[in-house]
C-alpha cells in the first residue's frame, strides 16, 4: 500500500520515525501542505513562512539520493486527501503526533473523522518529550528519559521507491498543486513583510548551531544567557529549528550526552572552563521545552483561558478600552518611555528572536504594569518570535501573568533589569537612537534628566523620546496587591493544589523542584512551579 508521509513541524530526513516506517514498508508520498487556516491565522507571520520556505527547498534538494522527492498542496487538508485519494485510489497516512494551536488540533480531530470515514490507515508517531491522553505528571520524566534515549534514526533506505505528483490531475479551487514555492506566498493573505534579519531556516543551519554551541559558542551559557548582549551568541539558537523540527530534540539530546562524555573523559585540566555547567543548564531546558508542551497538550483550553480559572476576570478579558489600546499600541511599537522595554521590542521586530529574560520582561510589563490581558498581548508576540512554539508559547504567557496559581509571581522591574543586562548601556543606545547621546546616569531613566541636559543631548522627553506610559512603582504595587489578595483566598488556594496535581513539575533534581513557600509568599499557597523556558535559548 502507498504511505502518505504527511510533513508538519517535522521538517528533516534524520530522526524522522514517520518517514522511516514508510520507507520500509513501499511507495511512499512525502506531502506538505500549505493550510490557508493555518497560514492566515492571527498567530501566523511572513516571517515564520519564511523560515518554513527554506527549510522545504532545502530538504527537497537533499531527497534526491533517495530517489525521493516532495509534493506541495495548498488547501485545506480534507480537501487534499480527497483530491489524493481520486488520484491515487487507497493509501495509508503516517506523521508525526502535533501539539499545536486550536487550529491544527481541530484540523486533526477533523482529519481523524475523515480517515475513519474513508477507511484510511493514519499511524501518528511521537516527536517530542510529550505524551498523550496523560493523566497526571507523575513519572513523567522516566518517560522523557526513555522517548530521548531512543536510538536516532539517522539514514533512510537508499531503495524507497516513491510516488511523483507535482500538480493535482484534475485542479479544484479547493486544492492545488505548489511545484515553486515561491508561489505561495500570492496564495496568503499575509498581513506583514518578512523580517529581513532573522535567522535562516534549512536543517544545515540548525545542525551547524548545534555543533557551534556545544563545541565552542555555549561554554559561558549559564552567565550569558540572561543578558540581551551576549544571550545571541551565546545561546543555542536552537529554538527555531525545534519548532519547525529540522533538527529534533532527541538529536540535541544525544549530541549533548555524546559532548558531555568527551569532557568528562578529559584530564581535570584540560576541561574547558564552564561547560558542564553549561551543558547541564541545556539539558534542563530541553527537559523544560517539552514540560511546557505537555501542558497543551494536556489542556488545550490554556491558549484561551487562564489555566487557574479563579483569576478569571482579573483583567478585561473582552475588546481592549481606549486606555487599553493606547497602551497596547505603546507596548507594541517599543514606544513605553521605558528604554530596556522598548530596546528589546525594537531587537525583536527586527530579528524576531529575544532572549528569555527580556521575553519574560516584555511579558511583565504588558501584564502588570499595564494591566493588559495575556491574550492580546500573546497573539501579537507569537507573530514576533520566530521560535514560536505554541505548547510553550500560552502556559509561559500564564505564568509571567501571574494566573496560574502555582507559579511564583515575578515582576521584572525595567529599570533594574537595564542596568544588570546591560550595564554601559551598549544595547538600549544600539536599538534606540534618540538616546544615543544621553549620559549613562540617565540612560535607563530618561525622563529623570534637567531639562538644561535634554536640550544640550538633543533628546528632550515628550517629543524625541517618549515620557514613560506609566509610573513603574505604582503600577507595579497594584498588581502585586491584586493577585496576591486574590491568591490569599481559599477558594483559590484549593484550585491552585488541583493545577499543580495536572500540570506542575514531578522531577526535582532536573526539573525545578516545587518549592514551599517562603516568607513573602503566603502560608498556605500551594507549591510554586519554577520552570523558566519562553521559547528555547
Amino acid at each position: 500500500m502507498l504511505h502518505i508521509v504527511w510533513l508538519k513541524r517535522d521538517l528533516r530526513l534524520n530522526d524522522h520515525a514517520p518517514l522511516a516506517f514508510a520507507a520500509s514498508r513501499g511507495p511512499l508520498l512525502l506531502l506538505y501542505v500549505v493550510e490557508p487556516e493555518v497560514f492566515e491565522a492571527a498567530d501566523f507571520a511572513p516571517q515564520h513562512w519564511g523560515f518554513i520556505r527554506e527549510s522545504l527547498l532545502e530538504l527537497r534538494n537533499s531527497l534526491q539520493p533517495y530517489r525521493l522527492s516532495l509534493v506541495v498542496r495548498h488547501g485545506e487538508m480534507t480537501a487534499v486527501l480527497t483530491a489524493l485519494k481520486h488520484e491515487l485510489g487507497s493509501y495509508s497516512l503516517v506523521s508525526h503526533q502535533e501539539t499545536g494551536n486550536d487550529i491544527t488540533y481541530q484540523r486533526d480531530l477533523r482529519v481523524g473523522a475523515w480517515c475513519r470515514e474513508h477507511s484510511t490507515p493514519w499511524r501518528e508517531f511521537r516527536q517530542h518529550g510529550v505524551t498523550r491522553a496523560l493523566s497526571d505528571r507523575n513519572r513523567w520524566a522516566q518517560r522523557w528519559d526513555a522517548q530521548m534515549s531512543a536510538p536516532i534514526i539517522d539514514e533512510l533506505p537508499l531503495t524507497a521507491a516513491c510516488i511523483t505528483l507535482s500538480a493535482p490531475s484534475t485542479p479544484t479551487q479547493q486544492t492545488k498543486g505548489i511545484e515553486d514555492l515561491d508561489l505561495i506566498a500570492p496564495l496568503i493573505n499575509f498581513r506583514e513583510a518578512d523580517k529581513a534579519n532573522r535567522q535562516r531556516g534549512g536543517r544545515s543551519s540548525g545542525i551547524d548551531l548545534l555543533r557551534s554551541f556545544l563545541d565552542d559558542r555555549g561554554q559561558n551559557y549559564r552567565s550569558a544567557m540572561s543578558s540581551p548582549l551576549s544571550a545571541a551568541d551565546e545561546c543555542s539558537r536552537l529554538s527555531a529549528h525545534f519548532a519547525y523540527g529540522t533538527v529534533s530534540i532527541r538529536e540535541a539530546a544525544h549530541a549533548l550526552w555524546a559532548k558531555r562524555t568527551a569532557v568528562l573523559a578529559m584530564p581535570l585540566a584540560e576541561r574547558p572552563a564552564n561547560l558542564l555547567s553549561a551543558l547541564k543548564s541545556f539539558e534542563a531546558r530541553l527537559h523544560w521545552h517539552c514540560h511546557f508542551m505537555q501542558k497543551l497538550e494536556s489542556e488545550p483550553a490554556i491558549e484561551f483561558y487562564n489555566v487557574h480559572r479563579g483569576f478569571d476576570g482579573v483583567r478585561n478579558e473582552g475588546a481592549l478600552t481606549a486606555d487599553e489600546t493606547a497602551k497596547f499600541s505603546a507596548w507594541k511599537m517599543g514606544e513605553t518611555g521605558y528604554p530596556m522595554i522598548d530596546a528589546c521590542m525594537k531587537m525583536l521586530h527586527a530579528t524576531g528572536w529575544i532572549n528569555f529574560r527580556m521575553r519574560a520582561m516584555l511579558v511583565s510589563f504588558a501584564s502588570y504594569e499595564l494591566w493588559l490581558h495575556w491574550r492580546h498581548t500573546g497573539v501579537y508576540l507569537a507573530t514576533q518570535f520566530l521560535d514560536y512554539e505554541p505548547g510553550i508559547h500560552y502556559p509561559q504567557l500564564q505564568m509571567q501573568s501571574g494566573v496560574t496559581g502555582i507559579n511564583t509571581i515575578r515582576i521584572y522591574n525595567p529599570i533594574k533589569q537595564a542596568r544588570d543586562q546591560d550595564p554601559a548601556g551598549i544595547f538600549v543606545r544600539r536599538w534606540l537612537p534618540a538616546l544615543d547621546r544621553v549620559p549613562l546616569e540617565y540612560i535607563f531613566e530618561p525622563w529623570a534628566m534637567p531639562t538644561a541636559l535634554q536640550n544640550h543631548v538633543g533628546c528632550i522627553i515628550g517629543q524625541h523620546y517618549p515620557a514613560p506610559i506609566v509610573d513603574h512603582a505604582l503600577s507595579a504595587k497594584f498588581a502585586r496587591d491584586t493577585l496576591w489578595a486574590l491568591r490569599k483566598k481559599s477558594s483559590v488556594q484549593q484550585e491552585a493544589r488541583k493545577v499543580y496535581n495536572k500540570h506542575g513539575s514531578r522531577n526535582p533534581a532536573r526539573e525545578g523542584q516545587p518549592k514551599r513557600i517562603k516568607s513573602a509568599v503566603h502560608p498556605l499557597s500551594p507549591p510554586i512551579d519554577t520552570q523558566l523556558s519562553f521559547g528555547f535559548e
